[in-house]
């Protein structure tokens, strides 16, 4: 099964070529050693205050690969698992592990000492990068792994001098943010610097075929599985991004603001690899959730370039000293992980002057296959855009088969960003690929005439009203407009007489909102099935670590109530 058409190349801008080359580079380490040669003592990350150049970021990766090549007696192909929030040791470990021709095993901070232990013996881990912060949830399951060393870092390592003292004792002794943990045998990550700069480094060769990461998926749906993505996965995504953006962005001029944390793949791809090849400075927020903070670091700099979700950019949006942030140098605003709700798209384009391009990916895709294109003036507000260059895409039935432009059905892809397969789970990875290579993405979505696509919503979060289908991003959508609003998430919950009804979860904006003024609200903006049944106020909704309200929580948590 192929494509039938490709109408999007038409909105393609002058200068977007249709196909990459997604050999440009051998690995990843072929990519950044480039910018590192071609961009040197420019600023490469910054964060806390503190700045990386690209020279330096070479050097102390370096240090960091020849410890664990010499030190550890680590080879290529072994897993390093890489915990921690966005600071700068982050690249340095990262870049030090593959140039070391390790496997590097991104792990959420905020993982529990369960999921930690399901992602650490189902990557097979010999050795850990942890933030001290989170040493005590690594102590309870240690002895059950198969992680032989483990490293710890402090927040203000990489801070120097006085300034990395005083942050590493506030953060331990007055927030108290480090919970009390036994682990013998640790090493410090700036003792892995010394003791690796004593040491020779010796390069790997890397392949395109050869695993760069682990990266498991955020276990929304089920069971969470480790997406296998090569060097040349994250190569070609990394040019498919470069070239989207090459109408706008120039080369060693721009600021990104990466609130995103690297260890998930939208900002490793996006923020990371595709800013570092222009050499871009990236300030890593560490701790987006306290708004405050990361509003006063914004004020600091003149970015260029934001990304995001749309919870973080409905937050700022609703911080008091939001409208004090200079934004006269923005160029680009991208979104993704989400749908990005049309009341707040509308509202960023009015404070900014720029629009929300939004995109869509997928672990499992590197992540990038759509997106809007900014700084052109083409991007449509509630599509994710269209197919990036070298990406195809369909619409597809039950029965695999291509439907009709305008009707909805599951997105399929194909490219060269797109996954190898799940790690181990030959059956899981067989179950989403048909035989002719097409990659489900479990998401439905419609394509117009123009190739433009708007997601429906994920096949399996659809809530089934006496036979209808309702999708909860539309709900959402909907709910969200309402001013009194902060955020909402919605879900179906079991009906004896429709199957499903749809219920809503509710943060207030405003205190005086109440259920039936917001159900008038629905009735009056959707078809009697779709109106929410019941209507639950919360204080706050679950979210994943990117700030994705998880509707799979909000469901086991509630039941319905009368109302």
């Amino acid at each position: 099964m192929e494509a039938q058409i490709s109408p999007w190349f038409q909105h393609y801008p002058e200068g977007i070529p249709q196909e990459i080359n997604p050999k440009q580079y051998e690995s990843l380490v072929d990519l950044v050693e480039t910018c590192i040669e071609e961009y040197g003592s420019r600023t490469a990350f910054e964060c806390m205050g503190a700045a990386i150049t690209f020279n330096e970021l070479d050097q102390l990766s370096k240090h960091f690969a020849a410890f664990l090549q010499q030190d550890l007696k680590l080879k290529k192909g072994d897993r390093i698992a890489i915990q921690m929030p966005n600071l700068l040791q982050y690249p340095i470990a990262m870049l030090g592990a593959l140039r070391a021709g390790l496997i590097v095993v991104n792990t959420n901070p905020l993982y529990t000492a369960r999921e930690m232990k399901h992602q650490f013996n189902d990557a097979g881990v010999e050795a850990v990068v942890i933030l001290a912060n989170f040493a005590y949830n690594l102590e309870k399951i240690l002895p059950e792994t198969s992680i032989k060393h483990v490293i710890i870092t402090e927040i203000g390592d990489q801070l120097g001098g006085l300034k990395k003292v005083l942050v590493n004792a506030v953060v331990k002794y007055v927030k108290k943010m480090v919970p009390k943990y036994s682990l013998p045998n640790t090493i410090a990550f700036n003792d892995t610097l010394k003791s690796g700069k004593k040491s020779s480094f010796t390069r790997v060769g890397l392949a395109g075929k050869d695993t760069a990461f682990l990266q498991y998926t955020g276990g929304t749906t089920g069971v969470s599985k480790g997406a296998v993505l090569t060097h040349a996965n994250l190569v070609a995504n990394m040019e498919q991004i470069s070239a989207w953006m090459s109408v706008g962005l120039s080369k060693a001029e721009e600021t990104m603001i990466t609130a995103l944390p690297l260890y998930h793949i939208y900002a490793l791809t996006v923020n990371c690899f595709s800013m570092m090849k222009i050499g871009a400075k990236n300030v890593l927020i560490t701790n987006p959730r306290d708004m405050k903070g990361f509003i006063k670091e914004l004020k600091k700099h003149p970015f260029t370039v934001v990304t995001g979700v749309n919870t973080l950019y409905n937050g700022m949006l609703n911080h008091p000293d939001f409208d004090s942030v200079d934004f006269s140098h923005l160029k680009v605003t991208s979104a993704g992980g989400m749908a990005v709700q049309k009341a707040i798209a509308e509202r960023w384009q009015a404070k900014t002057g720029i629009p929300i391009a939004e995109g869509y990916g997928l672990t499992e895709t590197s992540p990038v296959l759509t997106s809007n294109i900014p700084m052109v003036g083409r991007e449509r507000i509630g599509t994710i855009g269209i197919p990036l260059p070298s990406t195809q895409l369909i619409i597809a039935n039950d029965n695999e088969e291509e439907v009709p432009i305008g009707e909805p059905g599951e997105i399929y892809a194909k490219g060269p960003q797109v996954m190898d397969g799940y790690w181990n789970r030959p059956n899981e990875t067989k179950e989403v690929f048909t035989q002719d290579g097409w990659f489900k993405t479990g998401d439905i979505g419609v394509m117009d005439q123009d190739g433009f696509i708007r997601i429906v919503d994920r096949k399996k979060e659809m809530i089934n009203v006496s036979g209808f289908n309702v999708y909860p991003n539309e709900i959402e959508d909907v709910v969200s407009g309402h001013d009194k609003v902060l955020e909402v998430g919605a879900i179906g919950v079991p009906d004896d007489r429709s199957t499903e009804v749809v219920k809503i979860c509710v943060v207030k904006k405003d205190e005086s909102l109440t259920e039936e003024e917001l159900k008038a609200y629905c009735k009056e903006n959707m078809t009697a099935y779709k109106v929410p049944r019941y209507v639950e106020f919360r204080s706050e909704l679950p979210k994943s670590n990117v700030g994705k309200i998880l509707r799979r929580l909000l469901k086991e948590e509630n039941m319905p109530t009368e109302g």
